[in-house]
């Protein structure tokens, strides 16, 4: 498939997530780590239009240029921005007009891609896509929390199929031996910065198990007054929880003594034997603490991942967000996509149910900040 049908599937992807919406939905921001989804629509066009179209496509003539200003998400070199909270309030411009906006740049962009093209320019647009399929995950989890926290608990889509997860045929933990192990992104094809350079590290012998925890074993651990017992719990964790009055995970509600969980289908009872999913990394580290047990460093992760199954959710592992030896920034905004974040976070390995097609890789490194469970965050324990 050339760049031009890539870049056409990757857009139409998107639209065909938010096609269960109404207007009314892509408006929301319930929180500040959600975006109503019409700013993620805005927003990947946005990226198109301002790191392509306007600097390489001859005669461009901009959209509209307030939505520099309102589309921008993070990058200071390309000038002010709304401030993400501010996000739902943009009741203007409309979700028709930022459709037409999303039209207006393909229309260019089709012809662009049609032309002849640098190879500098096409790792510009591979790395376009590669961020519009990371809203795409996104959106699927600010669609989830808009819609979890709807007092009526509406279903998004009933033909949402969830991805199954078959268990590993044993329990038996998995055994590395002590060791040199490389780690970081090797071969052809497309990584993020984040994920170079590829070196070695020195493991101990550890064991991993092959199995994400399931409801019922962490429904054993709120059972047992896990929430109510500070000693699994870092400090910021334990003030975290009673903080925020946290007794389960995000979309868990004990009804009539039984437990349902908000899911794309509405409200649904517990499955028991699936994997627990949208808990912090405190939660994860309380739980592995519980249990006598601990969390995968991320570099552990990798050295084992070919030996189980992975991708239903993304892993807390026990790893800080950093750089890799080498690590450098590009010049300019493109700069800006993940260094500036390589603090104050943990790492998240593998992937998630709504990840998008071909996008997952075993030395992709997400990151997220310690209380954060919106998006499809498990357990898989180590010792």
């Amino acid at each position: 498939m050339d760049i031009a049908d890539c870049y056409i599937k990757v857009r139409k992807h998107t639209e065909q997530i938010c096609s269960h919406l109404q207007t009314e939905d892509y408006v929301v921001q319930p929180v500040v780590d959600v975006s109503p989804p019409k700013w993620h629509i805005g927003h990947t066009t946005w990226f198109f239009e301002t790191f392509i179209l306007k600097p390489y496509f001859m005669g461009y003539q901009e959209y509209n240029p307030d939505y520099n200003y309102v589309f921008n998400s993070y990058y200071e070199t390309v000038g002010n921005r709304v401030i993400r909270t501010d996000r739902g309030n943009l009741s203007r411009p409309t979700v028709l007009e930022i459709y037409r906006y999303r039209e207006y740049v393909d229309e260019a962009m089709n012809n662009f891609l049609r032309s002849e093209l640098t190879d500098d320019i096409k790792e510009l647009v591979i790395l376009g896509l590669n961020h519009e399929e990371q809203h795409q995950e996104l959106l699927f989890t600010d669609i989830k929390y808009i819609l979890g926290h709807n007092p009526l608990f509406p279903a998004y889509s009933k033909n949402y199929i969830s991805l199954k997860v078959v268990p590993a045929i044993s329990d038996e933990f998995i055994k590395l031996n002590e060791g040199i192990y490389e780690v970081g992104f090797n071969g052809d094809g497309f990584c993020f910065d984040n994920e170079l350079n590829r070196h070695k590290v020195y493991l101990n012998t550890f064991e991993i198990s092959p199995n994400l925890v399931t409801n019922h074993e962490y429904l054993e651990f709120i059972n047992s007054g896990g929430y109510h017992d500070f000693r699994h719990w870092h400090a910021e964790g334990w003030d975290w929880v009673k903080i925020n009055k946290i007794e389960a995970p995000l979309y868990w509600h004990l009804i009539d003594d039984e437990w349902h969980h908000y899911t794309y289908h509405g409200l649904e009872m517990l499955n028991l034997k699936e994997p627990v999913c949208h808990i912090s990394y405190f939660e994860a580290y309380a739980y592995a603490s519980w249990k006598g047990l601990r969390l995968p460093t991320e570099f552990e992760w990798e050295a084992a991942a070919t030996q189980f199954t992975w991708g239903k959710n993304w892993e807390w592992t026990e790893s800080s967000y950093l750089p890799y030896p080498g690590f450098a920034k590009a010049p300019g905004a493109i700069g800006e996509y993940n260094g500036k974040f390589m603090v104050n976070q943990k790492v998240l390995r593998g992937a998630s149910e709504v990840t998008s097609p071909g996008h997952s890789r075993i030395t992709y490194r997400n990151f997220f900040q310690t209380h954060l469970r919106w998006q499809f965050t498990g357990i898989r324990l180590a010792k």
